[in-house]
């Protein structure tokens, strides 16, 4: 007497979800004209704030992110992430003009990666993990993942992934706004942004694959010959 597992149509779906869920990610996260926007007037502010001051910088900043923003919309990117992406380059530049120093440029996002930290790890702790919301929300799956453990400590694991990579930020960024280095301020934002999210990305990726596959194999109905 022997047992085997029967093929399962759902493991290849699993599959294809978690492919498409991961393009609509990465789409979501604004794709190469997100990186773009998001890092010309970072550097474009801190070089010239070195060369002319705070208020230059500011208005250099402003009319850059204008500018990216108009160029997106001619590309049809969407609406929301060019208007998304100037407010908050003016946001950033508001704080700047009120603190009076360039390094309040950079305040917004140091304060904004605690709270995600923040609310990534309670979303944890109250079971209800934000990436596995987020993921199956994307996926129109419902709530049913919460209902298996192996999934559901997936979803755990890459959220704390993911309060890891905010926690990092705002740690490393605090410290260089207290020594009032703005030019590595920029740097740390930028290198602790998109290469950091797309590592988060694969690690999710990763987790709710393997996670998906173990859990349509636990259900597989067996064969006795």
């Amino acid at each position: 007497m022997a047992t085997e597992k029967t093929d399962s149509p759902h493991a290849a779906s699993d599959v294809d979800a978690a492919e498409r869920s991961t393009a609509t990610v990465l789409d979501q996260l604004g794709g190469v004209s997100g990186l773009i926007s998001s890092t010309i007037p970072v550097i474009v502010f801190v070089v010239v704030n070195a060369a002319f001051g705070v208020t230059a910088a500011i208005v250099a900043a402003l009319c850059t992110a204008a500018l990216v923003a108009v160029v997106r919309l001619l590309r049809r990117d969407g609406l929301a992430p060019a208007v998304s992406g100037f407010l908050g380059v003016a946001i950033c530049a508001f704080i700047a003009h009120r603190v009076g120093d360039a390094k309040g440029y950079f305040l917004l996002g140091i304060w904004t990666s605690l709270v995600y930290a923040g609310v990534l790890l309670a979303s944890i702790l109250v079971r209800w993990p934000l990436i596995g919301v987020a993921w199956n929300y994307v996926n129109g799956a419902g709530t049913q993942w919460r209902r298996n453990r192996r999934t559901l400590i997936a979803y755990d694991i890459a959220t704390a992934f993911w309060a890891l990579v905010f926690a990092g930020r705002y740690l490393a960024q605090s410290s260089l706004y207290d020594s009032g280095d703005t030019g590595w301020l920029a740097v740390a934002r930028i290198g602790m942004g998109w290469p950091l999210t797309a590592l988060a990305v694969v690690v999710t990726v990763l987790l709710v694959r393997r996670a998906s596959l173990t859990s349509t194999d636990r259900n597989q109905p067996t064969q006795i010959s």
